[in-house]
């Protein structure tokens, strides 16, 4: 007769738990890996101060490990979706060289209609521009930034996109998360001031951390001008105060946000396309505006009264354009856009842009568009 004894039952041994996080660093230098939105949860897992220098971890690392606990991270297995060895010795952010955009990001494709093709005609983006979308209220900028994300996505899958999101409806965030093939981060208008600069922060600290192993991210945000405003409503009392209520250093982490803009000569981009608000009534979205203006090397500026008639793009013509455009087309496409922009201005906005989406519909893209007008354009 055979007992139980003779045959004891084969123990299992318990799976070790995973834990994956983007990790936030407080300033006693413990960090928390936060959830796929960035923002702080009751569950985020510790990551010890000690773990973090054996690794050599930076805020904004994508961190995967194994648990020690419900709440501790014992171990680092991949960081960035590389092993530790893999990532000794990469370089710090602050120490790339940066340089003018040289590679083109085309947003002409299905996905993003007639406004992919416009912003390629009038303002250029390369990998590395920091470009601001400068939007009076209701000129359709929610849904030219979702239009970019889908051409972004469509001809640039090397690219790593993400969507970032301040003080903004709830139903806004829905319907960019299931338009957007690419991360999306967002802190609704139900959250502090503190909490949208930390998101901020965090997001830009993660790019940051792709840029060092040499690869291309872009970053769509809405808006610079909101992440201003928390800057300005989370100041400490006490600061100086300018006119509008506007605390002195309210755009200082805008400007470090969007300032992170670049082309890496050692490998590697970082590209910003933040929307600026404009034309809102407040004294102090005008002082934003004016101290970011000068900030970017791209700008796409909308106009409220071709929104009002309808006319999506609403594109102004004129202030619209890219710094060292040069470096990002070939000689003959330059020449033809410009011909085109210089033809363009003979007339009023409205009926500049008109015309041109007039005759954009007729053809099936830029380049056969600018191969049909170039013998009616002005020679330089």
């Amino acid at each position: 007769m055979t007992t139980t004894l003779e045959h004891p039952p084969v123990q299992q041994q318990p799976q070790a738990q995973v834990a994956t996080g983007v990790l936030d660093i407080d300033g006693n230098g413990k960090g928390y890996l936060r959830s796929a939105n960035c923002l702080p949860t009751p569950n985020d897992v510790q990551v010890s101060a000690a773990l973090i220098r054996r690794y050599g971890l930076r805020k904004g690392d994508t961190v995967e490990g194994v648990r020690g606990g419900p709440r501790a991270l014992a171990e680092v297995e991949r960081i960035n979706g590389r092993t530790p060895q893999e990532l000794r010795g990469r370089p710090h952010f602050r120490d790339l060289t940066p340089l003018h955009p040289r590679d083109r990001l085309r947003l002409e494709h299905p996905a993003s209609g007639l406004a992919g093709r416009v912003v390629d005609l009038l303002s250029p983006v390369g990998k590395g521009q920091r470009g601001l979308i400068v939007a009076p209220p209701k000129t359709g900028k929610t849904v030219l930034l979702q239009q970019i994300a889908a051409a972004v996505a469509g001809n640039h899958p090397e690219c790593h996109l993400m969507v970032v999101l301040l003080d903004e409806r709830p139903e806004e965030v829905t319907d960019m998360r299931r338009s957007v093939r690419g991360e999306v981060f967002a802190s609704t208008f139900d959250k502090t001031p503190k909490q949208h600069i930390a998101l901020a922060e965090l997001v830009i600290e993660r790019a940051k951390r792709l840029v060092e192993q040499g690869e291309d991210v872009v970053i769509l945000m809405d808006s610079l001008t909101r992440l201003c405003r928390a800057h300005n409503n989370a100041a400490a009392s006490g600061g100086r105060t300018l006119s509008g209520g506007v605390d002195a250093a309210a755009v200082h982490g805008p400007k470090k946000f969007f300032g992170a803009a670049r082309l890496a000569e050692e490998g590697g981009s970082l590209t910003i396309l933040a929307t600026a608000l404009v034309e809102t009534g407040s004294r102090a979205d005008d002082y934003f505006f004016e101290e970011l203006k000068s900030t970017g090397n791209m700008e796409l500026r909308l106009d409220r009264t071709l929104a009002s008639r309808r006319v999506f793009p609403a594109v102004d013509i004129t202030p619209s354009g890219t710094r060292r455009e040069e470096l990002l087309l070939p000689a003959a496409e330059l020449t033809a856009m410009r011909g085109l922009r210089r033809a363009l201005q003979t007339r009023d906005g409205q009926a500049g842009l008109e015309t041109l989406l007039e005759r954009m519909r007729s053809t099936p893209d830029n380049a056969t568009f600018l191969r049909q007008v170039q013998p009616t354009l002005p020679v330089a």
